[in-house]
């Protein structure tokens, strides 16, 4: 990982353990396929990618509350559960750009 890159993240997500969770969650999501939400003239690493999108603010986080945690379900005994979620406009210009690159000239 860059040090730049975490460091900007840092400035968005200022908490360092949610910020790796956050960081964790993407990079599984980017392995299992999922399309990144930046363009990058350089080949990132999945660490790399997800921290350059927590920076750009393409990615945003919850953290469930105790009630959130007990209503889904009652077996589970940890204190949050992270959801990463991509922003609806980064989503939406993903969505445009596989739609428009995919349209027969």
């Amino acid at each position: 990982m860059r040090n730049d890159y975490v460091l900007n993240a840092a400035k968005v997500i200022d908490d360092p353990y949610i910020l790796v969770n956050v960081v964790s969650r993407r990079v599984k999501q980017l392995r299992h396929g999922h399309r990144p939400l930046i363009e990058s003239l350089e080949k990132l690493s999945f660490e790399d990618t997800a921290l350059r999108e927590i920076a750009e603010r393409k990615i945003t986080y919850t953290v469930a509350t105790a009630e959130e945690l007990l209503e889904a379900s009652p077996v589970r005994t940890r204190a949050t559960t992270m959801r990463t979620t991509p922003t609806r406009e980064s989503a939406l210009r993903a969505h445009e750009k596989t739609a428009g690159a995919s349209a027969p000239a």
